[in-house]
């Protein structure tokens, strides 16, 4: 496991790097503890969190830099940090974002889950359940935070969250859509694939044990 403040920083320094061109765009790929965050658009007077603060103690909630509002991160969901540079590959942020919801949902495809983005809040969507969170921050011109797709987390905890301002929106995963455990391990390099083709990168494979993060460079 890899904590969230810990991957943040490693996102901070690539972004900087990458905007300064001492660096490619490069793909992280982390599984974090329970941790709830707040986005950019969450208002202080919406229940974000139910009862106004996480009830469980292992899971603290944290305000980020990123788009977006509540989501949950912990065991059993893969999180892609993809920091990048959006020009000339990409017109904006929403293009960017539009090629992450492509990326998931043809990694999805790949284990017969049909899902999409289409009629529904940002994200990647199931049977009319949320399967991915997508949050970004783009600085200098180069994004940060990512997608966080549920592979097989316990979906209790996102009784805690009101997802996309949303008190009815439900939260699935992949595990649940096909009736079996699924493991992270089997899902992450597939969607790096799908995330790099979306993209159009080519990925080079680097690890970083000490974070327990793997990081693809693209080339």
């Amino acid at each position: 496991m890899t904590g969230y403040l810990e991957a943040l920083a490693l996102q901070k320094r690539l972004a900087e790097e990458i905007a300064d061109g001492a660096r490619a765009n490069t793909l992280l790929l982390a599984e974090h503890p329970h941790v709830y965050t707040l986005g950019r658009r969450v208002v202080p007077s919406e229940a974000s969190i139910r009862g106004g603060a996480s009830p469980y103690a292992a899971a603290p909630v944290l305000s980020v830099d990123r788009g977006g509002q509540a989501t949950y991160h912990g065991p059993g969901q893969i999180v892609c940090y993809p920091i990048a540079r959006l020009r000339p590959t990409f017109d904006g942020p929403l293009a960017f974002l539009r090629a992450l919801e492509r990326g998931v949902a043809a990694t999805l495809a790949r284990f017969g889950i049909t899902a999409s983005n289409e009629d529904r809040p940002t994200g990647v969507w199931t049977g009319g359940a949320k399967i991915a969170a997508i949050g970004l921050r783009v600085s200098r011109g180069v994004t940060t935070h990512g997608v966080a797709l549920n592979v097989d987390p316990d979906l209790s905890y996102f009784d805690n969250i009101v997802q996309c301002g949303d008190p009815d929106a439900r939260a699935t995963s992949m595990a649940a859509e096909l009736g079996r455990r699924v493991a992270v391990g089997d899902v992450a390099r597939p969607l790096a694939d799908e995330l790099a083709a979306a993209f159009g990168w080519r990925l080079t494979w680097a690890s970083r044990e000490s974070l327990e993060i793997a990081a693809g460079i693209s080339r």
